[in-house]
């Protein structure tokens, strides 16, 4: 802000002086403050809002089993997994569900806006009962708290906040009285002690490669594992997390960081790694780097063998040139990606495309994050505390209470490159690994 100067000079950058009279000197008149900017108006809620609830029931199933299938990721939507069945609540009661993003964010706008239009979609899809606002959040840790305990008590359940320091916050309250779905996973805390009602539902690198760690073992039991990275924070903490669970399910592990400029692998690395493969080859390799650089590690390197890595792996249909260098490599993502011809896919819109480029794929992926979002919090409204699974667009969603304290369980969707492209692994016709 723009200070006034002490004495009357107009000229900045010039000595003031003092003005002389035939007459007595008048005091200097006191220099106006320039006016403060008006405070922009709080951002008003936007509700979409059910006149008659009418909750449409679910067909009548077995008991789900909430367990996931041990240190298998799914293999296709539907398989092995019961439909949920919540029950019609008999009072026909009204539930409010606040969501809360930084929709007026610079950085997190964009992906905030395209979160909110996924849980619209899921929103008017399954809309009976059900009572939507929509609230900006705000960007500082004071508006975020300020406007999470308005929802607190004005909801019957909190979706949000997006922001990782946002979701740390509210985990660091005591703010949580109501059930809340975070999207994001707060730092440094342990889940074990996150307030009871709050889930954690963000999509996380970290929790999918530790789950392709555990579908490794399962494939190549006692094999050693070579973990590629090209160290881009993100790769490296791929590379954490999948060592951390390699070692856990009692293999051994070597990691190699790599150089890369401008996204390219150094030739003269390849060389020495093909070199370093023929002569001590381990029993299977993990690639915390991106698909371009996957197919750089291929061509060098060949397909000999077993290669996995996580959705990184998957640049999206369309954003990167197909061929068959990575034929084989095994990788999880979600099945808004992999399986966009399943019916529990399709029964969606496709996002909403910016004017001036295509989304991204980790923006599709947000997109897919709402519609669960919404699903996962209708079935908490209707259940009350009881289990359940479904069959999400983000994977395979578990949520149950242990010991009061609400837990989240997601298994990603498992693929491979098949003919140059992602698609659901096992292939059609081809049993799965014993």
């Amino acid at each position: 802000m723009l200070s006034a100067c002490s004495t009357p000079c107009d000229a900045p950058g010039q000595l003031c002086a003092p003005i002389e009279s035939n007459t007595s000197a008048l005091p200097p008149p006191k220099p106006v403050p320039p006016p403060r900017p008006p405070r922009p108006p709080a951002p008003e809620a936007v509700t979409f809002a059910v006149a008659v609830p009418n909750i449409t029931s679910y067909d009548e199933g077995g008991t789900p089993n909430v367990a996931p299938i041990p240190n298998k990721p799914a293999t296709g939507i539907g398989q092995d997994m019961p439909p949920a069945t919540a029950p019609a609540p008999s009072d026909g009661q009204l539930h409010h569900i606040g969501l809360l993003l930084p929709l007026r964010s610079e950085t997190l706008g964009p992906a905030a806006e395209l979160l909110r239009a996924g849980f619209m979609a899921a929103y008017e899809r399954d809309r009976s009962g059900f009572e939507v606002s929509v609230t900006d959040t705000g960007e500082t840790t004071s508006d975020v708290l300020n406007t999470f305990a308005q929802a607190q008590r004005e909801q019957d359940i909190v979706v949000g906040p997006l922001a990782r320091s946002a979701v740390t916050a509210v985990a660091n309250s005591d703010l949580v009285t109501k059930p809340t779905i975070a999207l994001n996973h707060p730092d440094n805390r342990d889940e074990a002690r996150l307030p009871a009602k709050l889930l954690v539902m963000g999509l996380s690198i970290e929790a999918e490669a530790r789950q392709v760690a555990a579908w490794a073992a399962s494939e190549q039991p006692g094999a050693s594992a070579l973990i590629l990275s090209a160290g881009a924070p993100s790769q490296r903490r791929i590379s954490t997390a999948f060592k951390q669970e390699w070692l856990r399910q009692g293999g051994k592990v070597d990691v190699l960081e790599l150089s890369a400029v401008n996204g390219y692998l150094s030739d003269a690395e390849m060389v020495q790694l093909r070199a370093r493969l023929a002569a001590t080859p381990p029993g299977l390799l993990f690639a915390a780097l991106d698909a371009d650089q996957a197919r750089q590690l291929r061509v060098a390197i060949g397909s000999d063998l077993p290669l996995y890595g996580t959705s990184s792996l998957n640049p999206g249909a369309g954003r990167g040139a197909s061929g068959p260098e990575l034929d084989g490599v095994r990788l999880l993502d979600l099945p808004w990606q992999v399986q966009r011809d399943h019916p529990q896919v399709m029964v969606y819109p496709q996002p909403p495309q910016p004017n001036d480029r295509r989304l991204t794929a980790d923006m599709e992926r947000l997109y897919a994050l709402g519609i669960d979002a919404f699903r996962v919090a209708r079935e908490v409204a209707l259940r009350q505390g009881a289990p359940f699974t479904l069959d999400g667009v983000t994977g395979r969603l578990s949520v149950r209470s242990d010991a009061g304290q609400l837990r989240f369980e997601r298994t990603e969707q498992a693929a491979s490159y098949q003919n140059g492209a992602v698609a659901v692994w096992p292939p059609a016709n081809t049993p799965p690994a014993q």
